[in-house]
C-alpha cells in the first residue's frame, strides 16, 4: 500500500517551508525516522523524520519549491508485514494515525476519542485501507477540488518571472511530472501569446548586470516582518553608555594566557553576556514582557539569553537557556555553540522561541554603536559596540584606554527610564571594574 507525508506543522504555526535538498531518492529504502530531506522555514533548517518504512514511490516537490503546510510531499510503499511500522487504527472510520517521529512532540489524537489497541500493518489489509495519511501536528486535509482556491504551484523565483512578463499563472499548465510551473512554462506561454503590439521592438529587456531581485522568504522574510512588529508594537526608548573597558580587556588577555581554558574562545562577549545575566538580577523589569491578551506584565525569574547572529540566510536571535545559571566559561562555551550552529543553518527552532533578553554585537562589524530594535516580546536588548583605543581620563592623566559605547534600546511600556539608566550602569561597571561581579553575583 501508499503511505503519504504531508508537511507538517514544523513549529510557531509556520505556513510554508522551502525544500533545501532531497536526502532520499525514488526507490530508495527508508526506516521509520531516517531524514529524508531538509526543508528551510522562516527561522531554520530543518531535517525532516520519515513517518515510515518502505520504500520511496514519489517526490512531490523539487529543491528549491515552496510548499505550504499540509501539501504532499513524499509517497512511501508501505509493505503490509509484521514490524513495518505500528499505527494506532480508529475504532469508527479504520484511520491509520502514525507513530510520534522524532521532534513533532505528541502523536495526534481524533478529537478526544477511545483508541483500539496499537497493531502492526500486518493486521491492516489493503482492504482497510490503500493509502496511509501522515500529517503531524494538527495539519487540516486539503478542500475538495471543486471549493479550493490554491495558488498555482510554482516557485517564488517563476512568479517574479510571471510577474514581469504580466503573465497569469492559473493559465499556465505545469509539463514537467511534479505539477510545478517551471521557467520553461512561463517562457513558453509568453512567446505563445505575444503580439507585436504587446512586445514591441524597443521594449527593454531585464540586464541582470544592472540589478539583482531576489525573493523575500525564509529567514529574510520573518525578520522584517518581526522587526516591523516590534517597531510599531512596543514604544522604543534607546539609552548609550560609554565606558572604559581596558580592565576586561586585560582580564580577557589573562584568561587566554591560562593553558587550563585551552579549547575556550572567551571574548569581550561573553563577558557582557555574564553582566548583563547579573544586572538583570537587580533589574527584573527588564527581563519582563507585556502580555496583551492577559492585561498583565509576565515577569521571568529564569534568563534566556538572545544572541543576535548575521547568517547567509538573514538574522536570527538563538538564545542560550537559563544563562543566568552559567559560569563564565559555560557562557562563552554556549554563545559559541550558537553561533557555529546559526552560521550552518542548523539552529533548533527550540533555540529560536523562549528568549527574554537579547544581546546584539555591533562591534564585531567595527561599529561604535546603534540603535538595536527589540527581539518581539522581550522588554529589552543590548547593543555592544567595537572596542577602540581612546585618550582618556585615568586617575587625574590622560592616556590611552579601552574604550567602547554599549546601547540599551527597551519597551517603555514595561521598563522606566530611571531602571533602563540603572541595568545599562550595572552592566558599565562590571566591564569596567570586572571585581565587581563579586559584589552584584
Amino acid at each position: 500500500m501508499t503511505a503519504e507525508f504531508r508537511l507538517p506543522d514544523l513549529g510557531e504555526g509556520l505556513p510554508e517551508a522551502e525544500i533545501v535538498q532531497w536526502l532520499v531518492a525514488v526507490g530508495d529504502i527508508v526506516t521509520l525516522n531516517q531524514p529524508i530531506a531538509e526543508v528551510e522555514t522562516a527561522k531554520a533548517i530543518v531535517e525532516l523524520p520519515s513517518p515510515f518504512a518502505g520504500t520511496v514511490r514519489t517526490l512531490h516537490a523539487a529543491p528549491g519549491e515552496v510548499i505550504a503546510v499540509g501539501e504532499l510531499l513524499i509517497s512511501i510503499d508501505v509493505p503490509a508485514v509484521a514490524g513495518a511500522m505500528e499505527g494506532v487504527v480508529d475504532d469508527d472510520d479504520d484511520e491509520v494515525i502514525p507513530p510520534n517521529l522524532v521532534g513533532y512532540g505528541a502523536t495526534p489524537r481524533a478529537s478526544g476519542r477511545p483508541q483500539r489497541r496499537v497493531r502492526s500493518l500486518a493486521s491492516v489489509s489493503a482492504s482497510d485501507t490503500d493509502v496511509l495519511v501522515a500529517a503531524p501536528h494538527d495539519v487540516l486535509p486539503p478542500a475538495p477540488a471543486e471549493v479550493r482556491h490554491e495558488r498555482p504551484r510554482s516557485t517564488p523565483p517563476v512568479r517574479a518571472l510571471a510577474k514581469q512578463l504580466g503573465v497569469d499563472l492559473s493559465l499556465i499548465e505545469a509539463t514537467g511530472v511534479t505539477g510545478v510551473i517551471g521557467r520553461e512554462d512561463v517562457e513558453r506561454y509568453a512567446a505563445q501569446h505575444a503580439t507585436p503590439a504587446e512586445v514591441p521592438a524597443s521594449a527593454p529587456t531585464t540586464d541582470s548586470r544592472r540589478e539583482t531581485r531576489t525573493p523575500i522568504r525564509g529567514v529574510r522574510k520573518h525578520t522584517a516582518e518581526a522587526m516591523v512588529r516590534s517597531a510599531f508594537t512596543a514604544p522604543h526608548v534607546t539609552c548609550f553608555l560609554e565606558i572604559d573597558v581596558t580592565e576586561t580587556s586585560r582580564l580577557l588577555a589573562d584568561l587566554r594566557a591560562d593553558r587550563r581554558l585551552e579549547g575556550h574562545r572567551i571574548g569581550v562577549l561573553a563577558v557582557v553576556a555574564k553582566a548583563a545575566c547579573l544586572a538583570l538580577r537587580h533589574e527584573p523589569s527588564l527581563n519582563s514582557r507585556w502580555d496583551a491578551g492577559a492585561a498583565e506584565i509576565v515577569q521571568h525569574h529564569y534568563v534566556n539569553l538572545g544572541i543576535a547572529a548575521a547568517t547567509e540566510r538573514g538574522l536570527i536571535v538563538p538564545n542560550v537557556t537559563d544563562a543566568e545559571r552559567l559560569t563564565l566559561v559555560e557562557l562563552a562555551d554556549a554563545i559559541g555553540e550558537l553561533a557555529a550552529t546559526a552560521r550552518t543553518g542548523r539552529t533548533p527552532l527550540s533555540a529560536l522561541t523562549g528568549g527574554t533578553f537579547s544581546i546584539t554585537n555591533f562591534g564585531v562589524f567595527g561599529v561604535d554603536a546603534g540603535t538595536p530594535i527589540l527581539n518581539p516580546g522581550e522588554a529589552g536588548i543590548l547593543g555592544v559596540g567595537a572596542v577602540r583605543s581612546r585618550p582618556w581620563e585615568h586617575r587625574g592623566e590622560i592616556v590611552l584606554r579601552d574604550v567602547m559605547t554599549l546601547s540599551l534600546s527597551f519597551d517603555h511600556r514595561l521598563v522606566d527610564g530611571e531602571q533602563g539608566s540603572r541595568f545599562l550602569a550595572a552592566v558599565g561597571d562590571v566591564l569596567r571594574e570586572p571585581g565587581r561581579a563579586m559584589l552584584l553575583g
